[in-house]
């Protein structure tokens, strides 16, 4: 319901937009549909409750509206701006770098209603012939239809990090580039990215673009200038990527970090506090006047704001402007001492238990638990009974060899369609560590299966079970999560000691941001685990950190931060109920 709902009200800021409404409003609606999508409960309840009002960024209009959807299935505004601008049209405000105003243009004048018109409208040549466009013009607009038909949406972040490192180690590698950062939307650790934002300090900006843009894996050159870059790139599945690098002086270059970090509210919050004392904050600096007050560092323009420097991943205009937030104890992916879900070749892992454990040493780690799937995934090469306890024995023995690391047994037990575990009690006790998941019957019950909360739920009161992995199920762009009551499972967790995990396959990042929030302000702990299926995939901690860190989780929120023998203690007590 809520995704539906924020759907609705992101609908009417571009409908607005399209037809000269006035900004403050069309923005109005943008923040109801981001407070509404980024809400844990479901704005029904909230409604029913009758406390939907008190949710920051609701007032009574906006309550009014929600209030007509969830009664009547419509808002009438939004039908009545529908019947005004034809349904194919707000389409065209995903084309980059086309704007609200050239879209009435075109509209107007050539009755253009669609992407397909529009595509028409340049091969017939009508469309270079209007005014304040041309050829140029017409060859971005046709370039930026392109890419939004090739990318087919945002980009998850793990593809997105993978070619951002591509070309950050290309240009640390010229010899005339003094410093290179990621900044954008994968700065600030979100899930999916829509471009990737690159910059560089620099004496030689046109070499180093120059350099950018002929980079063997560029398919597309959209910008080429001595101060900017922007290139597209193929990715698999014929999908594409947009980089854009951006070369500024160093006296610059913490503002302009700073300025295309974002978020858009986060800045607009810090140039509204600039504007309080009479400067101007931009992306090139914060100004008194002509004299220039900041700008070489982030740190420098936040303490001149009289605020501390805070981490890229609270930058979202939540909580981070609140009198006293402070930033310092937030999880750090040097903070983890060891990674509790990971798999072997004895299920469906591509590396042996001794190799898994190689690699994590490697990272610095302390312990590792080896939690091989059980025997109800097939897919997975699930274990019977009978390999579980062989995979038992030999995980002990390639402990007793090991020295200065521990080799935790574990398990990934199924949670199945009536909530029993896949395997009995007295087989997870024989385990160090139980992570009890649902990769199967994620519908909503029924005919003797029960709901994905109520098996949660159960799995949740079984005192073997340490902590849920993956609790919503989701894969980014690819499926969507479980219908779950996430209060009622925080609450359980809560009541019985248990962990919920931010899992860090950048192809899940599960618990999301939200449910990460919603957990540590329950109390709840969390743990950060990569899921690997191979040693190179341990590398992936950093993105379940960033999604974590999103939540604000603390260090003492995450289980595995903990020293091996605290850790064995929380599992002590947890058994003891």
């Amino acid at each position: 319901m809520n995704s539906e709902l924020a759907r609705a009200f992101e609908n009417i800021a571009d409908l607005l937009q399209i037809t000269g409404a006035d900004t403050f409003r069309v923005n109005s609606y943008r923040r109801v549909s981001r407070t509404i999508r980024d809400l844990a409960d479901d704005v029904r309840t909230l409604h029913e409750a009758g406390v939907l009002q008190e949710v920051k960024g609701i007032g009574k209009g906006t309550a009014g509206k929600i209030e007509e959807f969830l009664e009547t299935g419509r808002i009438a505004l939004l039908d009545e701006l529908s019947k005004e601008v034809p349904a194919g049209l707000p389409r065209l405000l995903e084309i980059p770098g086309l704007g609200p105003k050239t879209i009435a243009l075109i509209h107007s004048a050539l009755k253009v209603s669609s992407i397909s018109d529009l595509k028409q409208a340049i091969a017939s040549g009508s469309l270079a012939e209007l005014p304040g466009l041309g050829a140029q013009s017409v060859k971005k607009i046709a370039d930026g239809i392109a890419f939004l038909e090739a990318s087919k949406g945002r980009t998850p972040r793990g593809i997105a990090w993978a070619v951002a490192e591509n070309y950050l180690t290309q240009l640390r590698s010229l010899p005339d580039v003094e410093r290179v950062e990621i900044a954008g939307s994968l700065r600030r650790g979100l899930e999916t990215i829509g471009d990737v934002d690159l910059l560089c300090i620099s004496d030689a900006g046109a070499e180093v673009v120059r350099r950018f843009t002929t980079h063997p894996g560029v398919k597309r050159v959209l910008a080429a200038g001595p101060t900017k870059g922007s290139i597209v790139v193929d990715l698999e599945g014929g999908a594409e990527l947009q980089v854009d690098l951006r070369v500024v002086p160093a006296a610059s270059f913490g503002a302009t970090w700073q300025y295309f970090t974002g978020s858009k509210e986060h800045n607009v919050r810090l140039r509204e506090r600039a504007g309080q004392r009479g400067w101007k904050l931009n992306e090139w600096g914060l100004h008194d006047g002509d004299e220039m007050l900041a700008g070489a560092t982030e740190e420098e323009i936040y303490a001149r704001l009289d605020l501390p420097c805070m981490p890229p991943e609270v930058r979202e205009d939540r909580e981070e402007f609140a009198a006293g937030a402070a930033f310092d104890d937030l999880v750090s992916a040097a903070d983890i001492r060891g990674d509790l879900h990971t798999h072997t070749t004895a299920s469906d892992g591509k590396n042996s238990i001794e190799e898994m454990a190689a690699a994590a040493r490697a990272l610095g780690y302390k312990y590792l638990a080896i939690t091989d799937h059980s025997r109800s995934s097939t897919i997975a090469n699930g274990l019977s009974l009978e390999r579980m306890r062989e995979h038992i024995a030999a995980i002990r023995a390639a402990n007793a060899r090991l020295k200065g690391f521990t080799l935790l047994v574990g398990c990934e037990c199924d949670i199945l369609p009536n909530g029993d575990l896949d395997y009995p009690d007295e087989l997870l006790a024989e385990c160090d560590w139980v992570v009890a998941s649902i990769h199967a019957a994620m519908g909503k019950g029924g005919r003797g299966k029960l709901s994905p909360t109520e098996r949660t739920l159960k799995a949740i009161a079984n005192r073997y079970v340490c902590v849920i992995g993956h609790p919503t199920g989701r894969l980014i762009n690819r499926r969507e999560a479980m219908e779950l009551d996430m209060p009622r499972i925080v609450a359980a967790a809560h009541d019985t000691g248990t962990a919920l995990e931010v899992n860090a396959s950048w192809q899940r990042l599960d618990l999301k941001d939200l449910h990460v929030r919603q957990a540590i302000q329950a109390g709840v702990r969390l743990c950060i685990d990569t899921d690997a299926h191979r040693t190179t995939q341990l590398a992936a901690i950093t993105h379940g950190v960033a999604t974590a860190r999103r939540g604000w989780a603390r260090r003492g929120d995450v289980l595995n931060t903990l020293p091996l023998k605290d850790l064995k203690a929380w599992v002590a007590r947890k058994r003891r109920g």
